[in-house]
């Protein structure tokens, strides 16, 4: 999700309508980014985000790491889906909503209790919010698409689709 912000070149604005909520993303995450940066440039403007904390699963009684093995073997990770699985060994460990737009990985999130959003629900939140307007909403998941974000909708299909889902409130 991260990774699609920032090709789409909408990572600054994702950090804007975010202002105020406490955003993490792990340091496995955050390596995949970096590996990531090598071939695709507009990557490393997401490990500079001042509104974005690092977070490590390291911790002193293993239990970080031990909540990553699982998900890992939950989720089926290979070495792509490993920022999937940390994001959710991070929300069991500390709470909050995992936002990722794996539809598989989501599945699985939310079959062991775990809220797991993609970036639609974001997108909405922020147009619910009156952060963002309708019209801007379809342009930003053309531009999430146009960078190959595996979204089940195109911008214009995004009020409709949004409405159909009950996260998006009648205009």
């Amino acid at each position: 999700m991260l990774s699609a912000f920032a090709e789409a070149e909408q990572f600054d604005l994702l950090g804007h309508y975010l202002h105020g909520t406490e955003c993490f993303a792990t340091d496995v995450v955050r390596a995949e980014i970096r590996q990531g940066a090598e071939s695709r440039p507009g990557l490393g403007v997401v490990q500079t985000a001042t509104w974005l904390a690092w977070a490590t699963l390291d911790d002193d009684e293993g239990r970080g790491l031990d909540a990553f093995l699982r998900w890992k073997e939950l989720v089926g990770a290979e070495r792509h889906d490993f920022g999937e699985a940390s994001t959710f060994a991070f929300a069991e460990l500390h709470g909050g909503t995992s936002v990722i737009d794996d539809r598989q990985a989501t599945n699985v999130g939310r079959r062991e209790g775990l809220e797991v959003h993609g970036s639609l629900w974001l997108i909405t939140a922020f147009c619910n919010s009156a952060k963002l307007t309708e019209h801007a909403a379809m342009r930003l998941v053309d531009d999430l698409r146009r960078v190959g974000a595996r979204l089940p909708c195109t911008g214009s299909e995004f009020p409709a689709w949004a409405r159909k889902q009950g996260l998006l409130r009648t205009a």
